[in-house]
């Protein structure tokens, strides 16, 4: 049995961050994930994606972020399940919860913490009916590592953020990216969008919109793709490639946390926003993409902002007698559990007459 205070299932950016905000209340974690290393998403599907909204990073890769926040919470020993995957949420006399892994692993804390990102996930695949025997021999459904595609041939399909962004990346990167969007209007941020059209002018991107990929061929691996228009008078295009990427998305399934009595909105779990991010369940909390509350943003920075405010309750219900005055990192330095402490630098002040 692993005890300890606050359980996060969930080793994505939010549940990293969680721990250094616990650690500042002397709170100790222990992280569970079906992934084999932390890092979420961030690590398993896009390491080498640069994210554009995280404050004060212009740009920073995915991989580059969670390596930080690594390095962030090491002065609190956090301790990680991975590759084992939250099944069972049991909930004791005293009000303390144990989460049992689908391999059999008991972890028993007073506090739950649910930052699962979207969940268990699989890509959305286009209905090509011999889709199934090229996957990993030229069809992709995500990017780990832009080099596999160095002076290659790409096709990639979608019309939103990720489509774009990979778009625009690969395109100084493969010999040829070729976009396909069934629309002339794509879903991504503005300014991605033009900078694609602005490429395709370039001819650095060969830009299909009104049109699907409806066709792949090949021997051993991927050698084309054809591509349809939705205007039956325009001919089909048969266009040699190495790599098929199609970027419609992930779909997400609570997987066993659906089970566990949680109050459930269109796959998301309802908190309490207006107070300290709590499900219907007393102890247990959600914070990050896998929670739902009127105006919620799915972004980074508000599962940051989400697992500080949380933290700050959890330790109320886990110190019931104590009471906590914040104090800003500037002022106390951050105190790790092995005694280490990173002092905080005194600004002086100088006075002019």
């Amino acid at each position: 049995m692993i005890k300890t205070d606050i359980i996060i299932i969930g080793a994505g950016p939010t549940g990293l961050f969680t721990v250094f905000e616990a650690g500042l209340l002397k709170l100790k974690c222990h992280l569970i994930d079906a992934l084999a290393q932390p890092g979420g998403q961030c690590s398993e599907i896009y390491p080498k994606k640069p994210i554009y909204d995280i404050p004060a990073y212009p740009e920073i890769l995915a991989g580059t972020l969670v390596d930080n926040l690594m390095e962030q919470i090491k002065p609190f020993e956090p301790g990680f399940t991975l590759g084992e995957r939250a099944e069972t949420l049991d909930k004791q006399e005293d009000g303390s919860y144990i989460v049992t892994t689908n391999k059999g692993t008991k972890h028993h804390a007073p506090i739950v913490v649910i930052a699962g990102g979207l969940g268990s996930f699989e890509p959305r695949k286009p209905m090509i009916p011999n889709i199934g025997l090229f996957e990993s021999k030229g069809v992709e459904y995500m990017v780990k590592d832009p080099e596999q595609f160095r002076d290659k041939k790409v096709v990639i399909s979608g019309g939103g953020d990720s489509a774009l962004d990979w778009a625009i990346f690969l395109a100084d990167v493969a010999s040829e990216v070729s976009l396909v969007h069934r629309r002339n209007e794509f879903r991504g941020a503005l300014d991605s969008v033009e900078k694609a059209r602005e490429l395709a002018k370039l001819g650095k991107i060969q830009l299909f919109t009104k049109a699907e990929v409806k066709e792949i061929h090949g021997k051993d691996d991927l050698h084309a793709v054809v591509i349809k228009y939705n205007d039956e008078e325009k001919e089909s295009t048969y266009v040699e490639t190495d790599f098929f990427i199609p970027l419609f998305g992930l779909s997400p399934k609570l997987g066993p946390l659906g089970n566990w009595g949680l109050e459930i909105e269109k796959n998301a779990i309802k908190v309490n926003n207006a107070k300290d991010y709590q499900t219907n369940l007393p102890g247990v909390f959600a914070i990050g993409d896998v929670n739902t509350y009127p105006g919620k943003l799915k972004l980074i920075l508000s599962g940051f902002h989400e697992a500080a405010v949380m933290c700050q309750f959890a330790y109320q219900i886990i110190n019931p007698d104590k009471r906590f005055v914040m104090k800003y990192t500037t002022v106390g330095g951050v105190q790790g559990f092995d005694g280490s402490k990173k002092e905080a630098k005194k600004e002086v002040v100088q006075s002019i007459n």
